[in-house]
């Protein structure tokens, strides 16, 4: 099977879907060697005038030269010209909702509409049941062209003792870091990062910390969730839908805008050592589901019904 895949996130700010579009072009590649999986972007393509036109014009021109048979747009988007079997990752729906609007692009708001209601994209992937189920609402799409495919976790604890800090990973409105701050105020230094450390880093901090806050108001997925869990860090998070589906019993959740109870909660966990380690414990067992390769197995099946359907 020839497969192309859209890697201009890689070009993007570091992120969740640079960080999804990575790993599983890296996945499909190591699971698939008799596949031939091809990185395709505006930005490494002999185009001249028509990058400006990438979506309608020079991307359907390079699939039919790579002879692809299936398309994976990994960021809300499909070609506008339906050359082959077309896969859309729709990671969330923050796009469409009015209090993140702002921090969202407007390019996906208007074009990713249309692509679906044009069938331009023959099945569509979601990280979670819950973001397929508001995806099936909101689009109005048969629930048979929707798949869920859940999101891998690369890193591992670091060997590093506990240190005395919490720690809050992301950015933006969604991730509500006010109300981790308010929470960790005189029970806990917070540490915040974004993602724009290296996985090692990444692995030492969440090793480290006491415990993860995550008090979204919104997720997809909620990956930091899942690899504080992998780097053995008890997780207290929102009842944000996403968050309670991947999460999976293994983290302690707290209604979003509650801070009191937020700061009962840290004070609780970190007051016993056992309560701890048991969450933890649930958190190490939770998070060995969530392998890259189990993503990447997972989107190749959605890749061979989408080229049955294509035809």
């Amino acid at each position: 099977m020839i497969v192309a895949l859209d890697t201009t996130p890689l070009s993007a700010a570091p992120g969740g879907i640079a960080r999804y579009t990575a790993q599983l072009l890296a996945a499909l590649r190591a699971c698939y060697p008799d596949d031939r999986v091809i990185a395709l972007t505006d930005q490494n393509a002999r185009l001249g005038p028509l990058r400006r036109q990438w979506w309608s014009v020079g991307l359907p021109l390079a699939l039919r030269e790579e002879r692809a048979v299936v398309f994976h747009g990994t960021d809300f988007a499909v070609p506008y010209v339906p050359v082959c079997a077309a896969v859309m990752t729709v990671h969330d729906l923050s796009p469409w909702r009015d209090e993140f609007r702002a921090a969202t692009s407007g390019r996906v708001r208007r074009r990713t509409p249309w692509l679906l209601r044009l069938n331009l994209a023959t099945l569509v992937i979601t990280p979670t049941e819950a973001v397929r189920r508001e995806v099936i609402e909101q689009f109005r799409l048969p629930a048979d062209r929707v798949c869920v495919t859940p999101l891998g976790v690369a890193l591992s604890p670091s060997g590093e003792g506990k240190e005395d800090f919490v720690l809050a990973v992301g950015a933006g409105a969604r991730k509500n870091l006010e109300t981790a701050r308010r929470a960790a105020e005189g029970i806990a230094p917070l540490r915040i990062v974004d993602r724009d450390v290296t996985d090692a880093e990444l692995a030492s901090l969440y090793t480290r910390a006491r415990a993860l806050l995550m008090p979204s108001l919104y997720e997809g997925f909620g990956l930091p969730a899942v690899e504080a869990m992998a780097c053995g860090t008890p997780v207290l998070a929102s009842r944000d839908a996403a968050l309670v589906e991947v999460c999976g019993g293994a983290a302690e959740h707290i209604d979003a805008h509650d801070i009191a109870a937020w700061r009962r909660a840290l004070e609780a966990l970190l007051a016993s050592p056992g309560r701890a380690a048991a969450l933890a414990e649930a958190g190490l067992r939770h998070a060995r589901a969530f392998t890259w390769e189990r993503t990447a197995r997972l989107t190749h099946a959605v890749y061979e019904e989408a080229q049955r359907r294509h035809g």
